[in-house]
């Protein structure tokens, strides 16, 4: 009598989707009276040495195959509740042992610890698979820019103010792990990052320049040039780079807005056209007792109201719009749409930022083919409005 794995996951996956382990007991005794299969689940940060005992026992019956399937996704997505904004390496490590008990008779069994069957060492990040991706594809498979943890697009655009720094994995994965980051700009200036990878949770992911101005970008371009960015291992060009337009200033001034991808890292994108800041209060007042009730004689303040407010609520929206955008972009832009983490550059010198809600939930997306010239409206609710109410 054996427990074998059907499926596992793979090294490195996005816990807001399926992740998946698949186990049977492989002489048929799955049959026996309430058989059940156990997932111990054990979840820690830090160094990729098993940390602390096992945190969940899942049980799962037999499906009509004779297979207990456990989606340990729920599990681990909710351990991965801190901000991505403050803890950019949201990487969760995790291994699993299975076993089994039923019964035969009135007599109760369970699997002997030889009969445990121990999973490798995974880890999880802080994302979310799509349409049509695979149960438990590994994560580098999903982006052609890998290790660069984003969609795109290929093409983009930057101001020479702007700031803003992309995520690079440097874990192991199965793929090649990046040494450097390679900045190359149509004015022939090169240079590079280095970037290393370590055991800790917190050492799997890199923060490196992405634009002009942010510090350590170690080359200068100015409006009209351009420059690519490409991760590499050794002197071997690792995905596909990401080449980014610089701009001069427009007429507006632009709002850049970032938000967590879908890989728990952030993309940007300013936008260059009107925007608008809506301050609203809503009240509610109350008649209070005017006059001098507890005094010889009657009279009232003349500086007083018959009208008093005592609870006034403040919100305010941002209104923004996209430049003329390729409709490459429109990935990113559902990516926006769907985010649960997204700021408002503000004060791009003081690296200060105000955190947002998507207030805009319907967007129809257009094509190049249709409109040559495609460009978006959104609304986003701030979240920290004028008062400071704890």
């Amino acid at each position: 009598m054996a427990l074998v794995f059907n499926q596992t996951p793979s090294t490195l996956q996005l816990a807001q989707s399926p992740m998946a382990f698949s186990v049977i007991e492989n002489s048929g005794l799955y049959s026996a009276s309430q058989f059940q299969y156990n997932c111990a689940l054990t979840y820690w940060t830090g160094s990729a040495a098993v940390s602390g005992t096992v945190d969940y026992v899942l049980t799962k019956y037999p499906n009509t195959s004779g297979v207990g399937i456990f989606d340990l996704s729920r599990v681990l997505n909710s351990a991965l509740n801190q901000l991505a904004y403050q803890y950019t390496s949201s990487v969760l490590y995790y291994k699993t042992a299975f076993n089994y008990q039923y019964y035969s008779g009135s007599t109760f069994y369970s699997g002997s610890a030889s009969q445990t069957l121990t999973s490798s060492i995974y880890k999880s990040l802080d994302g979310y698979a799509l349409f049509p991706e695979p149960i438990n594809q590994n994560a580098p498979s999903k982006s052609i820019f890998w290790p660069l943890m984003t969609d795109g697009p290929v093409s983009q655009s930057v101001l020479p103010s702007d700031i803003g720094s992309i995520g690079v994995y440097c874990g192991v994965t199965g793929a090649p792990q990046p040494t450097k980051v390679v900045y190359s700009g149509s004015n022939g200036q090169y240079g590079s990052v280095s970037v290393s990878s370590s055991t800790d949770s917190t050492g799997q992911i890199t923060r490196v320049p992405f634009a002009p101005s942010q510090s350590a970008f170690p080359i200068t371009v100015s409006d009209g040039q351009y420059y690519t960015v490409q991760a590499f291992s050794g002197s071997t060009a690792l995905g596909s780079s990401i080449n980014l337009a610089v701009v001069c200033p427009q007429y507006y001034d632009p709002v850049r807005i970032l938000w967590k991808n879908r890989y728990g890292q952030f993309d940007y994108l300013d936008f260059f056209l009107r925007h608008d800041n809506t301050f609203n209060t809503t009240q509610k007042t109350y008649q209070p007792q005017l006059g001098t009730w507890d005094a010889s004689s009657l009279s009232y303040d003349v500086n007083q109201t018959n009208i008093q407010r005592y609870i006034v609520n403040t919100a305010e929206v941002l209104d923004v719009n996209t430049n003329y955008l390729p409709d490459a972009w429109n990935q990113s832009l559902k990516q926006l749409l769907v985010t649960d983490e997204v700021y408002w550059m503000y004060d791009q010198p003081n690296n200060l930022v105000k955190p947002l809600t998507i207030k805009t939930n319907s967007v129809k997306f257009k094509t190049q083919i249709n409109q040559k010239l495609v460009q978006y409206t959104i609304s986003f609710d701030i979240g920290q409005t004028f008062k400071l109410i704890i």
